[in-house]
């Protein structure tokens, strides 16, 4: 089985080359290349401590690499100033693993946060653009909630609502099924999978839900010693020999 799908060599919003991380003597990426190519969604798997978050976090350019290159919607992103970096990042959606909605703030609140921040709009738009987002996830019923008052797989809603406030070209996902039940979480990829097509959003999602994975993705990429060990969709992963994938396999089952 090849490592590599074939991929578009035009229109790659995300291209990343022989990136390296350590942290200490833990050497987390070691020289890592992928790309993914425009409306993909990308699942990016491994155990714990295999470099998957870091990996996102590199992405959006909160950690720096040691080595290697992270171009990002056509942009060298390793070297930039801050203020070049922040223009990026507007045209990125972050969901956090926890969601990270702000306690003291509604739900309607949340998602309006990064409009206040970056768009010049009213605030009636901001709400109907808050409202329509929540609408989008199924949150409409409860814009004036507090986060406290809804349920994990709600609060994961909300966040992607808020992920998608600045109408972004890429979403960049952090675990967006963890601690949800099975349920819960299989609604959460189908949502994924609506929003890639009503958006045609690139993506790529760190998770450990093989199951949701399976739903949302178009390829996956399992990661193992800060190297890429395989790439492809599941059926691909599927016909493995390798000990160590058809164990990952069996368990993420």
């Amino acid at each position: 089985m090849s490592r590599h799908l074939k991929t578009r060599e035009v229109e790659t919003p995300i291209a990343v080359s022989s990136l390296r991380k350590a942290f200490g003597k833990q050497v987390v990426l070691d020289g890592i290349d992928l790309k993914v190519a425009e409306g993909e969604t990308v699942a990016v798997l491994g155990q714990s401590g295999s470099g998957k978050s870091v990996l996102l976090k590199l992405l959006i350019g909160l950690q720096a690499p040691d080595a290697g290159s992270i171009c990002v919607l056509g942009q060298e992103i390793t070297h930039l100033t801050d203020d070049r970096l922040n223009e990026v990042r507007k045209k990125v959606g972050f969901l956090f693993q926890q969601a990270a909605l702000y306690d003291s703030l509604t739900v309607e609140q949340n998602v309006e946060f990064p409009m206040s921040r970056h768009i010049g709009m009213s605030a009636g738009q901001r709400a109907g653009r808050a409202r329509q987002l929540l609408a989008s996830v199924g949150m409409e019923k409860d814009l004036s909630k507090m986060p406290s008052e809804i349920s994990g797989g709600m609060q994961k809603r909300v966040g992607l609502a808020r992920a998608l406030a600045l109408d972004p070209e890429l979403l960049l996902l952090d675990e967006p099924t963890a601690g949800l039940d099975p349920i819960t979480g299989a609604d959460i990829a189908r949502l994924v999978v609506k929003l890639r097509k009503q958006r045609r959003i690139t993506s790529v999602v760190v998770t450990h839900d093989m199951a949701a994975a399976r739903i949302f993705a178009d390829r996956l990429v399992l990661l193992r010693d800060g190297k890429i060990l395989v790439e492809g969709s599941f059926e691909d992963l599927q016909q493995s020999h390798d000990k160590f994938i058809a164990r990952f396999l069996g368990e993420a089952a």
